[in-house]
């Protein structure tokens, strides 16, 4: 599934590369975020409408509309049950709305300028959120619960952009304007490392199903690969003809799609790019030797 600021959701198949039906369209505004539920029966997009709209799979159609942000909405993710969906806005704020009512359960005003990422903490009790704050471009950590304030993480120095956290919950990832990716240690909140290599802006980054490889996407033209157990790059940059907005792993982890501003996207072999390094032990479980 992509979205696009064209303002289309479509489906793909993946073997041969076509697109599945029709596009799924509400309106003309552009599309900044979907997702899968985790029961894979509906997607939640974010709009350039400020709506989060929630689709079922079958019908191809929407099944519900949330209002409630002012400004576009660049992030939206499920939790764990698909009980819950959070979003974040350019308007500043993060919500969590409920999936079957649509009630909104919590609005975090961030203090950030724009939220241009918030996701949950594998156990849900927090929730990260990145995005521009004035002097300092920072992360924020919230309760998942309260919406109370816990910590905020400084190093970055551009817009952060985007954030992943690992499934054991000990270390959060993040992309930024900066060009440069941070790990983060979630008990005492300090950086542990940074992963350079990008030469412009870092849009998005996503994990691997068994948490051992990251993927980033960037304005330099190439998404990367790279190995978690020591920071370094895996094979050479994934070359593209225009900027690089986003990525996404299959759910076995052998698969990577692409989200370019070409207007394409576009899927690569995750197995043979770890091969030619001779790392085929990253696509195993972190227990499996």
């Amino acid at each position: 599934m992509t979205c696009s600021s064209d303002g289309s959701l479509r489906e793909w198949n993946l073997e041969t590369g076509e697109q599945i039906s029709s596009d799924w369209r509400d309106g003309k505004r552009g599309v900044y975020a979907a997702t899968l539920s985790p029961n894979g029966n509906k997607i939640v997009s974010g709009s350039e409408d400020g709506i989060v709209k929630l689709w079922d799979i079958d019908a191809s159609n929407i099944i519900a509309k949330w209002t409630g942000h002012v400004d576009d909405i660049s992030s939206v993710c499920w939790n764990r049950d698909g009980g819950r969906v959070l979003s974040g806005s350019y308007d500043g704020t993060a919500m969590v709305w409920d999936a079957e009512s649509g009630n909104t359960i919590l609005a975090i005003t961030t203090g950030h300028g724009a939220v241009y990422s918030a996701i949950y903490s594998p156990d849900e009790t927090m929730i990260a959120s990145g995005g521009e704050s004035g002097e300092y471009e920072v992360i924020k950590i919230w309760d998942a619960n309260t919406g109370k304030f816990i910590a905020k993480l400084e190093g970055h120095t551009r817009t952060v952009k985007c954030l992943a956290w690992t499934a054991d919950g000990k270390t959060l990832i993040s992309g930024s304007d900066d060009s440069s990716i941070r790990t983060w240690n979630t008990t005492t909140w300090q950086q542990i490392n940074i992963l350079t290599g990008h030469t412009s802006f870092v849009r998005g980054i996503a994990l691997s199903p068994n948490g051992r490889i990251l993927a980033s996407a960037s304005w330099d033209k190439t998404a990367r690969l790279w190995n978690l157990e020591n920071s370094q790059p895996i094979g050479t940059p994934l070359q593209h003809p225009d900027d690089v907005w986003c990525v996404s792993f299959s759910m076995d982890g052998k698969l990577l799609a692409t989200g370019c501003k070409d207007n394409n996207a576009y899927s690569w072999d995750v197995a043979a790019i770890v091969g030619q390094d001779g790392l085929e032990e990253l696509l195993l479980s972190p227990n499996v030797s």
